[in-house]
This record gives C-alpha cells, sequence and structure tokens, in this order.
C-alpha cells in the first residue's frame, strides 16, 4: 500500500486519515487532513530564541575556539562554513520541514514517516535523557563558581595556607586548579575510588533542576519566557568581554595565534572529521529538539530561511566566543611569559654575577633590567645559547602557553577563571562570566527538555493531559540520578556520558533520518510536501544531499567513530593529587561495560521498534481476513488474499 502523504498534502480520503491517526495516536474531525490543534508561539521572536538558545551552548564557548586554534586557525573556518553549508544546513532544514510539516515530535514524525523506523523517536529521547544528566550538572558547576565570585579576593586567586606553609597542591599546580579539583570537586585520583558526596554540588545540582523544572512547568509557554533573558544576556556578556579584551596587553597576539590560517592542515582528515563532528552537534541534530519547537510553529513559516539564519547565527557565535576566550587567554599567556622571562633573567643575571656564565653567552639586552623584555627577542637569543648555558632556564613561549587548558572544562573553571583573577575588578568579570554560562547551559536544557516531553506528550494521551506531573516526574529523576555525579569521583563520569552517551547514538540516529525521509518516503515525495507548505519548492540540490552527500558522510562519520570507538581503549583524564598534575588514564573494565550498556540502551528502541512493526504486519492480514469472512456469515463466498484485502473493502463499502 503506498506510504501517505504529509499532513500538508491535500489527500483527503478516510483510508489515509485513518492510517495517519493510527500512526500519531491523535483523533482527528472526519474528512479533513489539517493535524489536530496544537499549541504555537506567541510570535516569530520567541521561535528564534528557543532554536538559537538550544543550538548555541557551552560547546561554542569552550570547544570550538579549541578546535578552530589547534587545526589550522582561519583554514578550519572555511573548512567548517564550507561543511556547515553542505551538511549542517540540509540536515537541519530536513527537521524543521519534517516537524513543521507533520506537527508531532521526534516519535510521531518518524513514525508517520515510516512506521518500521518509529524508534528513532525513542532513541533521541534516551539520549537526550542522558545529555540531561550530566548537562545540568555542569550548570550545578557554574552555579557554585557563581557563588563564590561574590566576594573579594576571589577564593582561587591565591593558594591557602596551613599555618605558615602553602598547600604542597596547590603549590605544585595553580591557585585555580587547586580551587577546581579540590575545593570545588574534590576529586579522587582515578574512576575507580568513589568517595563520599559532594555536599556543595547536591546542593547546586538541586538547585539547578530547580530552575529547569521552573522554567518548563507550563511548556513552551513557560520557558520561552526564560528564553528572553537566558538566550540574549549571554550575547551581552561576550560583547563587554571582547571589548575588554581588546583593551587587554596582549589580547591582539591571543587573536593572531587563534585565526592564523594554515591551509596545509586540510590535507589532513582528522581535521575534516573534526570539522563535521562540530557541525553535527553544534545545531543539535538527532535531538528531537530541533523537531519539537518548529512543531509549534504554522505550516506555511519558512521553515528553509530559518535554517540559514539559527545555523549562521549558531556559526557567527562561535567565532564571537572565539574572539572573546583567545583575547583574554592572549592577555593571560602574556603575563605568564612576562613572569617567565623575568625569572629566567634574574637567574641568569645571578649566575653570570657568580661567574658560572661567560660574557659570549649573555643576551644582547640589557638583563638586569626590570622591565618587561619582548618574547619574541628573549625565543631568538634562547634558541641560539638555552642549551649552552649551564642553568635550569625554560623556552616561555607565548603559544604552549596559550594552548594550556583552553578545551571543555579546563578553559572555563581553570584557564578563563585564572585569566579574570588578575583583571581589575575581578569578581565582577566573574560573576558576569559564571551567569552567561548558567544562561546559555539553560536554553539548552530547556530545548534538551523539549526533545523528551513533547515526543512523549504527543505519542501517549494520558501524558498529554498529565504534561505539568510529566516535566517535575523527570526533574525528579533526573536529580536522583544525577547523585551519581555528585561523588568525588562524578566528574569522570561527566566525561564518560559527555564523550560516549551521545555520539555513536545520535550519529546512528541521523543516518536512519536521513535514510527514512530521501529513500523510504522519498525526497522527491518530501520536496513536494514542502512545496504545498510553503508555496515554493526549494532547490533540487537537497534531494541529492539527502540521498547521497549527507547520507555518505554521516555513515562515514559513523564508521570512523566506531571503529575509534571499538580499537582504541577508550582513556580520560584523572587528577593526581600527590603530583598535582593531570594524566590519561584507561578506563577500567567495568566502566567500558556501563559505557556499552549507555550506546546500547540508547540504540535500542530502533530495533525494537522495526522488529515490532514486522510483527504488526504480520497479524495485519490475518485479522483483515476474518472480518471480512465474518461479514460475510463465513460461508466461504470469498476467498481472501492479504494483498487484496484493501481492495476488497473498497468495492464492498457494506464491510
Amino acid at each position: 500500500m503506498e506510504k501517505q502523504p504529509l499532513p500538508a498534502d491535500d489527500d483527503k480520503t478516510e483510508t489515509v486519515e485513518s492510517e495517519v491517526d493510527a500512526l500519531t495516536g491523535e483523533e482527528r474531525p472526519q474528512g479533513s487532513s489539517e493535524p489536530a490543534a496544537r499549541a504555537g508561539w506567541n510570535s516569530k521572536i520567541e521561535y528564534f530564541l528557543a532554536q538559537v538558545g538550544f543550538s548555541v551552548g557551552l560547546g561554542n564557548v569552550w570547544r570550538f575556539p579549541y578546535l578552530c586554534h589547534q587545526n589550522g586557525g582561519g583554514a578550519f573556518l572555511l573548512l567548517y562554513v564550507l561543511l556547515l553549508l553542505v551538511l549542517g544546513i540540509p540536515l537541519f532544514f530536513l527537521e524543521l520541514a519534517a516537524g513543521q510539516a507533520i506537527r508531532q515530535g521526534s516519535i510521531g514524525v518518524w513514525k508517520y514517516i515510516s512506521p518500521k523506523l518509529a524508534g528513532i523517536g525513542y532513541s533521541s529521547c534516551v539520549v537526550c535523557f542522558f545529555v540531561a544528566l550530566y548537562y545540568n550538572v555542569i550548570l550545578a558547576w557554574s552555579l557554585f563558581y557563581l557563588g563564590n565570585s561574590f566576594q573579594y579576593p576571589l577564593p582561587w586567586e591565591q593558594c591557602p595556607k596551613q599555618g605558615n606553609i602553602t598547600v604542597k597542591e596547590c603549590e605544585r599546580s595553580s591557585p585555580t586548579s587547586y580551587f577546581w579539583f579540590r575545593k570545588a570537586l574534590d576529586t579522587t585520583d582515578s574512576i575507580d575510588e568513589v568517595g563520599s558526596f559532594n555536599t556543595n554540588m547536591i546542593c547546586c545540582l538541586l538547585a539547578a533542576w530547580t530552575i529547569v523544572c521552573l522554567g518548563m512547568f507550563k511548556g513552551i509557554k513557560s520557558s520561552v519566557k526564560v528564553m528572553y533573558f537566558s538566550s540574549i544576556f549571554p550575547y551581552v556578556v561576550l560583547i563587554c568581554f571582547l571589548v575588554r579584551g581588546f583593551m587587554l596587553e596582549g589580547a591582539m597576539d591571543g587573536i593572531i595565534y587563534m585565526f592564523y590560517p594554515k591551509l596545509e592542515i586540510w590535507a589532513d582528515l582528522q581535521v575534516w572529521l573534526q570539522a563535521a563532528t562540530q557541525v553535527f552537534f553544534a545545531l543539535g541534530l538527532g535531538f528531537g529538539s530541533i523537531i519539537a519547537y518548529s512543531s509549534y510553529n504554522p505550516k506555511n513559516n519558512n521553515c528553509h530561511r530559518d535554517a540559514f539564519t539559527v545555523s549562521f547565527i549558531n556559526f557567527l557565535t562561535s567565532v564571537l566566543a572565539s574572539l572573546v576566550v583567545f583575547a583574554v587567554l592572549g592577555f593571560h599567556a602574556k603575563v605568564k611569559v612576562d613572569a617567565c622571562i623575568a625569572s629566567n633573567l634574574k637567574q641568569l643575571s645571578e649566575r653570570y654575577q657568580h661567574g658560572f656564565i661567560d660574557q659570549t653567552q649573555m643576551p644582547t639586552f640589557n638583563s638586569s633590567d626590570s622591565s618587561p623584555v619582548a618574547a619574541e627577542v628573549y625565543s631568538s637569543w634562547f634558541k641560539e645559547y638555552g642549551s649552552k648555558v649551564s642553568a635550569n632556564l625554560t623556552d616561555c613561549d607565548l603559544e604552549k602557553e596559550m594552548q594550556k587548558g583552553v578545551k571543555g572544562t579546563g578553559l572555563a573553571f581553570i584557564a578563563f577563571t585564572e585569566a579574570m583573577s588578575r583583571l581589575p575588578g575581578s569578581p565582577f568579570w566573574s560573576a558576569l562570566f559564571f551567569l552567561m554560562l548558567l544562561n546559555l547551559g539553560l536554553s539548552t536544557m530547556f530545548g534538551t527538555m523539549e526533545g523528551i516531553l513533547a515526543p512523549l506528550t504527543d505519542r501517549f494521551k494520558t501524558l498529554a493531559k498529565n504534561k505539568t506531573k510529566l516535566t517535575i516526574f523527570s526533574c525528579i529523576i533526573g536529580f536522583v540520578i544525577g547523585l551519581l555525579f555528585t561523588q568525588r569521583c562524578g566528574n569522570y563520569f561527566v566525561t564518560m556520558f559527555d564523550d560516549y552517551s551521545a555520539t555513536l547514538p545520535l550519529i546512528i540516529v541521523v543516518v536512519f533520518e536521513c535514510f527514512s525521509v530521501s529513500w523510504l518516503y522519498g525526497a522527491d515525495r518530501f520536496l513536494d510536501d514542502i512545496e504545498v507548505m510553503l508555496g515554493w519548492r526549494p532547490p533540487i540540490i537537497y534531494k541529492y544531499l539527502w540521498k547521497y552527500i549527507c547520507l555518505l558522510a554521516m555513515v562515514g562519520l559513523l564508521a570512523v567513530t566506531t571503529i575509534r570507538t571499538f580499537i582504541k581503549r577508550p582513556t580520560y583524564t584523572a587528577w593526581n593529587q600527590e603530583t598535582a598534575s593531570n594524566s590519561d588514564l584507561p578506563y577500567p573494565d567495568w566502566a567500558l561495560a556501563v559505557l556499552a550498556l549507555l550506546i546500547l540502551f540508547a540504540m535500542m528502541p530502533v530495533p525494537v521498534g522495526l522488529i515490532h512493526s514486522f510483527l504488526q504486519d504480520r497479524k495485519k492480514p490475518s485479522r483483515d481476513t476474518e472480518a471480512v469472512a465474518d461479514c460475510h456469515g463465513g460461508s466461504g463466498s470469498f476467498v481472501l488474499v492479504a494483498d487484496f484485502s484493501t481492495e476488497l473493502v473498497a468495492e464492498h463499502p457494506e464491510v
């Protein structure tokens, strides 16, 4: 039997409608193809705030700058824009159009398009739940630092002392590293050492889930009110930091290191993989949140324009965040390098005075002068004489300083925090920064939770009638399970969930999404539906992008990610209290088992949905045969075959 068109089509036969009702669980007035009544956005601004707030998250601030710096600077930006146009925007447009046309969450959308792939929507919900668990822990960390920002001096500006002796762990590392690992997390040396629960983090996690619950209490009607602040405030803070950062010495050095193009990096396959992965996760593909938010749009909304607008706002936000991060880190690195050079020159001068260094090995510049020496001048001298001088000198390299801790939590809670502590009025800048992180995380959390709640309430009427209770219950469950991350080893579990619980499942989800639309439903038919919905037909290039380019690229990304996951033993970065340094440790066997279970649990709905649909298809013909035979008194006047059941029913309307 031919697949039903999307609700935007004009086919209004009763047969189609009964199928749609069976697939989506919706009751519709007879003879109408319009979707059931559904809540909507009060304005286009609300919708944009929600989509931008979801897609622009913490990764824009602490992952994109790191990738850009490590992978060719300006060359990486060009590569990112190319992949955004070829992969990101077409897939983003696909999810927007599907949600807007069918007006369902992820479960209803993919079950509507192909009942055999109904499990895709459930997998999206599971992944959203996994992400929400650890993402809200990061919000709890931000709350903890925000609360500690309202004091002067900041508690991470100086090492604490026990009596008159500086704490060794802090002395061997830095005040910010010590505060993060010992005061905030009180972390253990490995994931095997469980430790006790961190009371401070439990309180902060409870506060974070309370904020999310209050924001989601009335669905999009309440969350969008929070988004007016949470989606706009980060941009205000980033602009303030950018202006302040450009006024700092060394800021331009940081930006030059950030954007200096290294075009030869394009020959490295690893860079292409990292750029494609960042495009994929930056837009939030596969979570179901994009579909959920777009399902509240009127069906004539220009979702094609929205795809480009939101995608480029996301990209420009990443560039803005990169400018801010490396302007401030450039200042931080300049201060560290100046201190390093001053220390080395002092040591050099002392050894020269005691006759340990020959006059010919001394630098031509005045080593006893207290004024700062340019890093380039010192570096050129060090390359020529550094190895010849019998002193424990270092090269004081600016780029090496900038590379320290510029990724993930290391950037937010150590490197950037240390840089802000050197600014005049450091508590003010610290409070602004962590309030910005909190709001970035909140907007993403609202979208993630909507990716869970909207599909479930669309699919199950009982949950739809009790959506407020479902929201509260989901937040309570999230908090209880989230206590796992408040143990002393909890940050290692955050790393585990961040690296593995979502990556593979989300890529698989998007592969199935692309395949089901472009091949099972048909790319041409999907474009026909969009034409009816928008009043104009999108360019034909989308057909080939969806069917070949996007699908093959995602399959390739899936293959590489899978090979890496299963061939190379996964590792995590652990903090060693004795040496006061980070080290990479392999996950123990039990942790690998947990990783495997996370991935399997997230993907289980896909094969389960396929098997369930197959069994339902096998049962359906026998039911049809029995029903028609009963209507004819069991006389056996009709010998029915399943393939002709629909035609026979059409010929005998009295049946």
